[in-house]
């Protein structure tokens, strides 16, 4: 098995255990973050309906076109990912750090949506 596989592996196994404990509920939806080597993908999902309410990523337009560090692009995306919850209405979220440490983009796109007005 390569080096990569063993790797995406031990993170699936980290995210199922992350998933066990983190739910997200209509009142306190989970905002689960997904990290390619390129760019960072958030998402705002109501668990007991299984939908996804609002998302963002740095692939959009506005961020993509943005010069900076791809940390950089992160807190933007969670800067986007707030205002996009308040127009919806949701004040609070569970963050769901998808099996990644908490460090660089993650914490990076969690700062972001806190500046943005999101209460974890």
């Amino acid at each position: 098995m390569s080096k990569t596989a063993k790797s995406v592996i031990r993170r699936q196994k980290l995210r199922a255990r992350v998933r066990k404990r983190v739910k997200g509920t209509a009142q306190r939806p989970r905002l689960s973050v997904f990290r390619s080597n390129k760019d960072i993908y958030a998402q705002i999902i109501d668990d007991t309906t299984g939908t996804t309410i609002v998302a963002a990523n740095s692939r959009q337009k506005d961020i993509a076109a943005q010069a900076g560090t791809k940390c950089e692009k992160a807190a933007l995306v969670g800067k986007v990912i707030a205002a996009k919850a308040k127009e919806v209405g949701i004040e609070t979220v569970v963050f769901d750090r998808g099996g990644y440490l908490y460090h660089g983009r993650v914490k990076s796109l969690a700062d972001g949506a806190r500046e943005g007005g999101l209460v974890f």
